[in-house]
């Protein structure tokens, strides 16, 4: 019986990749004719496709960050299949890390991140908010698709850093992704998104049949903007918004540490707490400025 299950699943795995004629990325062909782009491609969707429950986490996770990320790029003209870039840099994790110090969604470097615009602090890490991080990779791969010409060199530009590409491009003398000599992280890197995009895009096809209401729940959340003279425990601002510091720090993850600091910042609180905020703030820091037990009433 279990010779038959696996010889079933082979050769449904066979025909799910014998269907898969023609590939594109940002509107780039795939040269799937190339065998060993075929290759390459084939092992990054078995792999992944292998990986059911990784799979099923990415489906539950898509509906919260995905529209976040669908409208930035819309506005920058990124091409839309850049958001499963997201899913391989971090599987739509805000606290993703590397072992090169790459942090949060789109796992930007500290360099990198203050270069295009990020606070990256002791207090804060904007890598890790979802607006703030994907409006940095929108600028930064519109950046690189001018200076390198496709979105696909782009792509791999972004894996393993512009300098090392262009010296590769330069020293190889050739310009397309698919046949330069690249660092292997980088050889998987646009495989791997394209592998991520054809399960994603399709997972019913895959036997993913997940419904809106199985997915994790969207924030439910408004914008406000704190500006402090002084530093404030964040306990401060969770109790203005009648919730507790875990929901605070899980809806602004660039947060770090326990204390928000001077400044002006805008924060995300629950949603419907906020036409009261500020004035139950005021009166909170004023209770605690002058030590008076800070309470939920």
């Amino acid at each position: 019986m279990c010779g038959i299950s696996l010889h079933a699943q082979a050769v449904s795995l066979l025909d799910q990749l014998q269907d898969i004629k023609r590939l594109n990325f940002c509107d780039e062909p795939v040269p799937l004719k190339d065998p060993d782009v075929q290759e390459r491609f084939e092992k990054e969707f078995m792999l992944i496709l292998h990986d059911r429950p990784q799979v099923l986490l990415y489906l539950k996770r898509a509906p919260r960050y995905m529209p976040i990320i669908e409208k930035i790029f819309r506005d920058h003209d990124v091409p839309d299949d850049m958001k499963y870039m997201a899913v391989v840099e971090s599987a739509l994790r805000p606290h993703a890390g590397s072992s090169k110090g790459a942090i949060g969604f789109w796992q930007f470097t500290e360099s990198t991140g203050l270069k295009y615009g990020l606070e990256i602090n002791r207090y804060v890490d904007d890598r890790r908010n979802i607006f703030r991080s994907t409006e940095a990779a929108a600028k930064y791969l519109s950046t690189l698709k001018d200076t390198l010409g496709t979105w696909t060199l782009a792509a791999a530009a972004y894996n393993m850093g512009e300098n090392g590409l262009f010296r590769e491009i330069e020293k190889q003398g050739v310009h397309d992704y698919y046949r330069l000599y690249l660092p292997l992280e980088t050889q998987r890197f646009v495989p791997k998104i394209l592998a991520v995009k054809q399960i994603l895009s399709d997972p019913e096809r895959y036997g993913f049949d997940l419904s809106r209401k199985e997915s994790y729940p969207i924030y439910r959340a408004e914008r406000v903007t704190v500006y402090l003279e002084y530093p404030i425990p964040i306990r401060l601002i969770a109790l203005a918004a009648g919730t507790d510091f875990k929901e605070i720090k899980d809806l602004n993850p660039e947060l770090r540490g326990y204390d928000m600091q001077v400044g002006e910042r805008s924060i995300l609180i629950p949603r419907g707490s906020g036409r009261s905020f500020h004035k139950k703030l005021d009166q909170i820091i004023r209770n605690w400025m002058n030590a008076e037990p800070v309470s939920d009433e």
